[in-house]
């Protein structure tokens, strides 16, 4: 999807575009940035912080850039300050959407003041609602967090599924809205008491800790930032074999693992005291486990469901 938008945006408007044949993680492509005078800048939080982490952008110029764009993931506050300073502090415009819907369905706006990590607006021709904890829509723009839902009626939305069921995905068990039944999306946002939207990750990657709903990305803010030697992090909930409450597994990818054997345990205490102490002291980080890398999508979003079964696998050979 984001390959059609690109050409045919640039093309539309008269723009060039530039193509940078390589990962963009490293030092070669801040300048590549530098060197072709971008001025707008497309990102997603997981390269931007990996830019912060290693600081490979800090002796290029980037005073070109105009704004920035980001999508793809749940944005971070600081990581994105610091990713506007790069810029002599330009703006940063956030958007969401699916390829199922076309599009998005909540953006920022050049338009409207802008909030950090943060959407301000639905996108045109499209309604969303926050379910509450019973399912209910939340009345519209009252600060709360929940699931969100989308108006059945918006452009581009698909109507048909390859191999599924199209009702039984989007539709089936979802509540009524003004005589219509809302569409499943699928993200977990909130509303903010200042009238902006953030997003806080797939509702699917919400765990149940003691009875305590939390998304991962909540936790992996807090694990990312306790040793300098962590890269990034991603938590997922595990039950176990025969089902019950749910352990708080943190994977865990470090910057010179093949240099050092690391403390997994002295790892799991740091991450174990910071998750209580910034975020709530009934949490406990049951295991760590250390990956070269984290699995994703071709979209770069992390596979939370793989590394359950990643963890299960290890536990289970662990026990042959």
């Amino acid at each position: 999807m984001m390959g059609p938008w690109l050409l045919y945006a640039s093309l539309l408007n008269g723009a060039s575009v530039a193509l940078y044949n390589g990962s963009p993680l490293g030092s070669g492509f801040a300048k590549f940035v530098q060197d072709a005078k971008v001025t707008m800048l497309g990102v997603i939080p997981s390269i931007v912080r990996a830019w912060k982490t290693t600081n490979c952008t800090a002796s290029y110029d980037w005073s070109a850039i105009r704004c920035f764009g980001s999508t793809g993931e749940a944005s971070n506050v600081d990581e994105y300050l610091w990713l506007m300073g790069r810029a002599q502090y330009k703006p940063i415009i956030e958007y969401c959407g699916g390829t199922e819907i076309g599009g998005g369905f909540i953006s920022g706006s050049l338009l409207q003041p802008q909030s950090l990590a943060a959407f301000s607006t639905p996108a045109m021709g499209c309604s969303l609602f926050i379910l509450g904890d019973d399912g209910i829509p939340i009345p519209p723009n009252a600060p709360g967090i929940g699931e969100l839902a989308l108006g059945p009626l918006m452009f581009g939305a698909s109507n048909t599924l390859l191999n599924a069921d199209h009702y039984n995905v989007y539709f089936k068990g979802m509540p009524f809205w003004n005589g219509k039944v809302l569409r499943r999306h699928g993200d977990l946002f909130e509303c903010t008491s200042r009238g902006y939207y953030r997003a806080h990750g797939r509702a699917d990657d919400t765990m149940n800790l003691g009875g305590i709903k939390v998304s991962s990305v909540e936790i992996e803010r807090i694990c990312n930032a306790v040793d300098n030697n962590v890269l990034e992090t991603a938590a997922i909930g595990v039950p176990p074999p025969g089902g019950g409450p749910e352990s708080l597994v943190i994977a865990v990818v470090l910057k010179d693992s093949n240099n050092s054997t690391p403390d997994l345990n002295k790892l799991r205490m740091s991450f174990n005291s910071a998750v209580q102490k910034k975020l709530n002291p009934l949490f406990k980080v049951s295991h760590v486990m250390p990956l070269s890398s984290l699995p994703r999508t071709a979209t770069n979003k992390v596979m939370r469901r793989v590394l359950r079964q990643q963890f299960a696998q290890i536990n289970q050979n662990s026990k042959l």
